[in-house]
């Protein structure tokens, strides 16, 4: 260190709290810094979550479109997968695109996509 630097130093081992405080509040405002968080602690976490990709865990299956032939057969399978009345199933089927099921596992969604895809609908998992 610097001759000037060490003198510094000394000069601010001798402050009070207050007066350090305000120091550190001046310094801020004068080189437009903020010193509540150091910038080396917020690239190190943004370094972990980069490395660390987030893996899905939940799925929604979305019915994105059916042929008209097919129309009749969905029905009865968006029934059976939902509790749905027929009236309200045919709405449902009317206005897609629509998610059937929502927050299920990768197994569970999987296997619900097949089911309808074997109506011959169109489903996409999200």
């Amino acid at each position: 260190m610097s001759v000037k630097t060490l003198e510094i130093l000394e000069q601010l081992k001798s402050l009070t709290a207050n007066e350090t405080t305000q120091l550190v509040k001046q310094i801020e405002a004068t080189f437009n810094v903020d010193s509540s968080t150091p910038k080396l602690v917020r690239i190190g976490k943004r370094d972990e979550d980069e490395i660390q990709p987030q893996i899905q865990t939940e799925f929604d299956v979305l019915l994105v479109s059916v042929p008209a032939e097919k129309k009749i057969t969905l029905l009865k399978v968006i029934r059976t997968l939902t509790g749905m009345g027929l009236k309200e199933a045919k709405y449902f089927v009317d206005s897609l695109p629509q998610v059937v099921q929502s927050g299920l596992d990768q197994e569970a969604a999987e296997t619900l996509k097949q089911q309808l895809e074997e109506t011959g609908a169109v489903v996409s998992l999200k």
